[in-house]
């Protein structure tokens, strides 16, 4: 089976050409091709596919082999394949996900894609529909015990769990343990991703992220455009900033004409390979 390497600022992931390949068992595939030392490493499998009502369809697992509705990072490096790989001649591409229909601008130079600018959509901020096991319009500021701490957390989806705690500084936080016991916690039914949040000024902040089913990544799309509608609704931030993550940067807006939330950044090619199991 032919696979590619790629990264959108350093959340790495396993690329499958569905066209061309068939994948018997995407979740015990991503475990053992996720898995650094025995097989190629990376944060999950992201399986490239055809699509009744769009353009592309995405499929995502991630290293334990749960499968996750949408990645932002993995949304760009699909745009990035398709285009530079020749599935596609378009600079406005239509994927559907498991979070639902996605638009990827295309900013092509030389004939390759440079950066992806994603619609991510409207962020929900329903308990149930994130989902949380709380009550209200929104969880914004909900104080939440776990063990002998208490965390201010805010709860988005976008299209995805996650539950948003703001930091004065996220390089202090255990992350590991952290956000190993938010991610468990029993008010989150589907667990969540959890990130940690500081606040530089009110167009940069800075972001590290343990994500669902793997553990602390070097960057999280859908992490970092939660973070920006939490940041917006408790008036820290502006609608548009930099959101810096251990592996580069993303461009965010929360536009106030449709209420969608854009994220922009690179994607890259690492390498292509073939893999052969345990033959």
């Amino acid at each position: 089976m032919r696979f590619t390497k790629m990264h959108g600022i350093g959340n790495d992931y396993v690329y499958v050409n569905c066209f061309e390949e068939t994948v018997e068992d995407p979740a015990a595939l991503a475990v053992e091709m996720s898995r650094t030392h025995y097989g190629v490493g990376s944060d999950g499998l992201i399986l490239i596919c055809p699509s009744d009502v769009a353009d592309f369809a995405m499929r995502m697992y991630n290293a334990d082999g749960s499968e996750s509705e949408m990645c932002g990072n993995g949304v760009r490096c699909v745009g990035k394949f398709v285009y530079d790989r020749g599935l596609t001649d378009k600079t406005t591409v239509s994927l559907m996900t498991g979070g639902g229909l996605k638009e990827l601008r295309l900013n092509v130079q030389d004939g390759k894609v440079q950066s992806v600018r994603v619609d991510m959509g409207a962020p929900e901020l329903r308990p149930e529909m994130i989902p949380v096991n709380l009550t209200g319009a929104s969880v914004m500021g909900h104080r939440l015990q776990v063990g002998a701490a208490v965390y201010e957390i805010h709860c988005v989806s976008m299209g995805n769990p996650h539950c948003i705690v703001f930091v004065k500084d996220p390089d202090l936080v255990d992350v590991e343990q952290v956000g190993r016991m938010l991610e468990h916690h029993p008010i989150f039914p589907r667990r969540a991703n959890i990130e940690f949040v500081q606040v530089v000024d009110r167009q940069h902040l800075r972001m590290r992220v343990w994500e669902r089913g793997s553990g602390e990544t070097l960057a999280c799309g859908t992490g970092a455009c939660a973070s920006l509608v939490a940041a917006v609704m408790t008036g820290r931030a502006d609608r548009r900033v930099s959101m810096e993550l251990l592996g580069g940067t993303l461009e965010l807006e929360w536009a106030f004409d449709d209420g969608h939330v854009y994220q922009e950044g690179p994607a890259k090619f690492v390498f292509d390979g073939e893999w052969i199991g345990e033959k």
